[in-house]
C-alpha cells in the first residue's frame, strides 16, 4: 500500500442514520449519496451513530470533507427558539411525523461537532435536508419546529406549500424560486425559464430554517417564504477547497419515475462541486503537512549535534539516578542548556518529550519545581473538567486540537529557520 498521502483519495465523513430492523438497530446511509461521492472521486467514511462516538471523532482523521444528510428532528433546546405551539399541537406533530420527531441527542452531538470542526478549519461541508439545519444551528440560527402550524396557517392559501407528502413520497414536488448569481443559479441556469427563476424540488421535511445565521446568504425560497438553500459566499470557491452550503431539498433523489435520470442536468452539481472542493482541500492540506527531506549536516554541525546529544544523555542519567556512570565535566551540560534557552517556545507535549529524554537545564532544582507546578496545574485542570458537560468537553477538545495543529505548524517553521541559520 502506498504510504504517500498525496496518492490517497480524499475522505468525506458521513454520519449514519439508524433504524430498527428485526428488533435491532441498524445504521445506514442512502446509496445515492455514496454513489455520487465515489463517482466524483472521493471515499465515503461512515461514522456510525453509536453512543460515545462524538468523543472519538479524532480517530476519523484526516477529514477532507463532511456530508450530513437526513435524520430526525434536532433537539429544540440546541437553538432555544420558542415555537408558541401548545402541548396538544406538539403531540399531534409527534403523531403525524413519528419517524422524525424522536430526538437523537447522540446524532445531534456528533453532527454539531463535525459542523463546528468544518467551520473552524474551513473543511468543505455539504448539508442536505437535516444537514442544512444542523449547519444553521451550529452557526447560531434557529428552526421552525413545524412548518404547517408555524408558516402555512399564517400564509394566504395561494402561497401555502406542502413540504411533505407521505402518500406520494418520492414523486412530490413544489416550486422554489432561485436567487440570481448564486451557485444554485449557475447549476440550474439551463433549466430556468427566463424571468421566472423557478425549479421544482422534492420535499421530505416538516421543519426548516426560521432565522438564518448571519454568515449565510439564501439561494432559494419556497412560495411560503421558507429558505430552501443557503451558502457562505466567503467560504465558497471549490477550486480553492472552499465549500460551506446547505440545501433543504434532496437533489440526489430528484429523478424521473422508474428511472435513474435526474429531473434537471444541474441536480448532481452540488455533489460534483463539493467533491471538487474536497479534492482541492486535501491537496492544500497535504502541502502544509508534507514531511521535509532530512537535512544533510556538514562536519561542524554534526559535531555540534553529537555534543548536544551527549549533554542530554548526561542530564537524563542525572535526573533519573542522581549520578553518571562515566567520568564527565559540568561544562558538558552547557551545550544542552544553551540549546534549550535558545528554543523556549515549547508546547506542553514537547516539554514532556524533553523531560522523558532528560532535558538539560542549568538549575536542576528550578526544573523540578517547574515539574511540581505543572502537576498541580494538571490536578486543577482535571478538577475543573470533571464538572464540565459532555458538550463543553467536546468543544474544548475540538478547540485545543485546532490550536495544537497551529502550534505545530508555527514550531516547524521556527525550527526550520534555526536550522537554516546554523547552516548559513
Amino acid at each position: 500500500m502506498a504510504s504517500d498521502l498525496s496518492v490517497i483519495l480524499p475522505r468525506v465523513v458521513i454520519v449514519s442514520r439508524r433504524t430498527v430492523r428485526k428488533n435491532k438497530f441498524v445504521d445506514f446511509v442512502g446509496e445515492y449519496h455514496l454513489d455520487l461521492i465515489v463517482g466524483y472521486g472521493a471515499v465515503p467514511v461512515i461514522v456510525p451513530r453509536v453512543n460515545g462516538v462524538h468523543m472519538l471523532l479524532d480517530s476519523f482523521e484526516p477529514i477532507h470533507g463532511v456530508l450530513l444528510c437526513e435524520g430526525e428532528d434536532i433537539d429544540p433546546s440546541l437553538y432555544e427558539e420558542a415555537s408558541g405551539l401548545s402541548p396538544e399541537e406538539l403531540e399531534e406533530i409527534r403523531r403525524l411525523h413519528s419517524s422524525d420527531t424522536s430526538i437523537d441527542r447522540e446524532k445531534d452531538t456528533i453532527e454539531l461537532r463535525l459542523a463546528k470542526l468544518c467551520l473552524e478549519r474551513n473543511i468543505p461541508y455539504l448539508g442536505i435536508c437535516r444537514g442544512s439545519q444542523v449547519l444553521n444551528v451550529a452557526c447560531g440560527g434557529t428552526l421552525y419546529q413545524d412548518l404547517e402550524k408555524e408558516i402555512s396557517r399564517k400564509c394566504p392559501e395561494s402561497q401555502r406549500v406542502q413540504h411533505i407528502d407521505y402518500d406520494n413520497y418520492d414523486g412530490h414536488r413544489h416550486v422554489v424560486k432561485v436567487v440570481e448569481n448564486t451557485p444554485l443559479d449557475h447549476w440550474f441556469k439551463d433549466s430556468l425559464e427566463e424571468g421566472k427563476m423557478e425549479i421544482l424540488v422534492n420535499s421530505y421535511h416538516h421543519q426548516g430554517v426560521k432565522r438564518l445565521a448571519q454568515r449565510f446568504v439564501p439561494m432559494a425560497f419556497a412560495s411560503d417564504g421558507l429558505i430552501e438553500g443557503f451558502y457562505d459566499p466567503d467560504a465558497y470557491n471549490p477550486e480553492e477547497g472552499k465549500f460551506i452550503m446547505g440545501l433543504q431539498f434532496h437533489p440526489e433523489r430528484m429523478r424521473r419515475p422508474d428511472s435513474e435520470e435526474f429531473d434537471y442536468p444541474g441536480c448532481p452539481s452540488a455533489y460534483q462541486e463539493f467533491v471538487k472542493a474536497v479534492i482541492a482541500y486535501q491537496k492544500k492540506l497535504n502541502s502544509t503537512i508534507s514531511v521535509p527531506k532530512p537535512l544533510k549536516l556538514d562536519q561542524e554541525m554534526e559535531k555540534q549535534r553529537k555534543i548536544i546529544i551527549r549533554s542530554f544523555s548526561l542530564a537524563r542519567n542525572l535526573y533519573a539516578t542522581g549520578r553518571v556512570r562515566h567520568p564527565w565535566k559540568e561544562s558538558e551540560l552547557e551545550a544542552g542548556a544553551e540549546f534549550l534557552e535558545s528554543n523556549t517556545a515549547l508546547s506542553f507535549q514537547q516539554e514532556n518529550r524533553l523531560k522523558q529524554m532528560g532535558a538539560t537545564v542549568r538549575n536542576a532544582g528550578s526544573y523540578i519545581e517547574r515539574l511540581k507546578l505543572n502537576e498541580e496545574k494538571e490536578k486543577l485542570a482535571r478538577s475543573v473538567m470533571g464538572k464540565m458537560t459532555v458538550e463543553q468537553l467536546s468543544d474544548l477538545m475540538s478547540f485545543y486540537h485546532m490550536m495544537g495543529n497551529i502550534c505545530s505548524e508555527v514550531l516547524e517553521r521556527k525550527l526550520s529557520c534555526i536550522v537554516s541559520d546554523l547552516g548559513s
